[in-house]
């Protein structure tokens, strides 16, 4: 009995082995199913595009530090700020980005920063994270957003004050240089004094990049920064209007960079980059180039204020606005009943005084500033100038033909 009870036994565990060996042939002579990607989450995604950035972005032998702020997250979605630290006291100042990252199908995180193609793109998907406002304003602030960076002879309207209280007069520390010194282009100038209270120069969506650092995105593509700041506010993606309290001027480097003595480092930007100041419109003044970085000058009307010297906040420029210059010929222009030196003289404008332009015609030839054009503008009262002794950034009719 025990015999046959013991054999069975065998033949029972036998089978079980033969079945066990039968299932498991599959799989040993199948390859084994791939692990899913890690997910390390966007902020590694994006540290590592910053490390890539980095190459091209920043002076050889620059020591930088990634600093990834994911401000929101929902799902497969993240947006927030990338930064290239720099070192307290280094020649260099930070460079940073918006960034916006979605989760593929493969579970990888894609990663593009401001100004890139594909940060248009997402910009206009992302509404798990991006307000509607915020992905019309951030679509426009790439390379595909329709705008290009100004050259000479283009557009250079921005509708922007100078950064501190309209109708204050700051003094104008350094002229155009770049936004970490003598890099171009020389997108930057530096402002001190009056109430010490930076604003807004225009209205837009203001982001804070690091502490001392705001960076406010407007229209057309462009977007300001505003660096050294104290006591600067917190914010992510708020709407402020033009004249917004941001901060005051400071030393504040905690992101990296110098500075002596409390200013603030306001630097102009365009499709994600920082683009080169000069005739650029900010608050009624044209900021230009000297012989070297931190020289200079800007342009009221006629009037040149070096380096060094005071700036009064006009305001800002409208779009279908200009500026009288009479070249240094005088400081008065006349007014004619039409396009040309043929026509009565109907009134004076002084320079300086800003006008409106109803549209624009030829007429006689004349030499101003920026050379010579036969193109007249017709004002709002009516009467005409010369495009030659008026300044409104842009080269060509302002408003169109009449």
């Amino acid at each position: 009995m025990f015999r046959r009870i013991g054999v069975a036994a065998r033949a029972c565990a036998l089978a079980a082995i033969l079945t066990l060996a039968a299932t498991a042939v599959p799989a040993a002579a199948g390859a084994a199913p791939a692990e899913p990607p890690v997910d390390r989450g966007p902020a590694t995604a994006v540290e590592e595009r910053l490390l890539d950035k980095a190459r091209t972005t920043v002076r050889a032998g620059t020591r930088t530090e990634p600093r990834v702020t994911t401000r929101r997250q929902e799902g497969d979605w993240a947006f927030g700020t990338a930064v290239l630290a720099t070192a307290p006291g280094s020649r260099d100042l930070p460079q940073g980005w918006l960034f916006l990252a979605h989760r593929e199908d493969d579970g990888a995180w894609k990663v593009a920063l401001e100004g890139e193609p594909a940060f248009g793109d997402l910009s206009t998907r992302a509404a798990p994270v991006l307000e509607s406002a915020e992905r019309r304003s951030l679509a426009a602030v790439t390379d595909g957003g329709g705008m290009t960076t100004q050259l000479a002879g283009g557009d250079y309207r921005t509708g922007m004050a100078l950064p501190f209280t309209v109708g204050h007069a700051w003094t104008m520390t350094s002229g155009p240089h770049g936004w970490s010194g003598y890099n171009t282009p020389w997108s930057s100038v530096d402002f001190a004094g009056g109430d010490q209270i930076v604003r807004a120069a225009r209205g837009g969506t203001a982001y804070t990049m690091c502490k001392g650092w705001i960076r406010v995105v407007h229209d057309r593509g462009y977007a300001t920064d505003y660096y050294h700041l104290w006591n600067n506010i917190t914010v992510d993606g708020a709407a402020v209007s033009a004249g917004a309290y941001l901060g005051h001027t400071g030393n504040d480097v905690t992101c990296g960079g110098s500075s002596s003595g409390r200013h603030v480092h306001f630097a102009l930007r365009q499709n994600g980059a920082y683009i080169a100041i000069a005739d650029h419109d900010l608050g009624r003044w044209r900021p230009q180039n000297g012989s070297a970085a931190y020289s200079g000058s800007a342009l009221h009307g006629s009037r040149r204020v070096a380096a060094g010297g005071q700036l009064h906040n006009y305001g800002a420029l409208g779009f279908d606005q200009g500026i009288i210059d009479t070249n240094d010929s005088g400081t008065i222009l006349n007014k004619r009943s039409g396009p040309g030196t043929g026509h009565a003289v109907v009134g004076t404008v002084a320079d300086g005084v800003g006008v409106t332009v109803s549209c624009s015609a030829n007429g006689t030839t004349h030499t101003g500033r920026y050379g010579s054009t036969s193109l007249w503008n017709r004002l709002s009262d009516g009467t005409w100038v010369s495009d030659a002794y008026l300044w409104t950034g842009v080269n060509g009719p302002l408003s169109g033909y009449c």
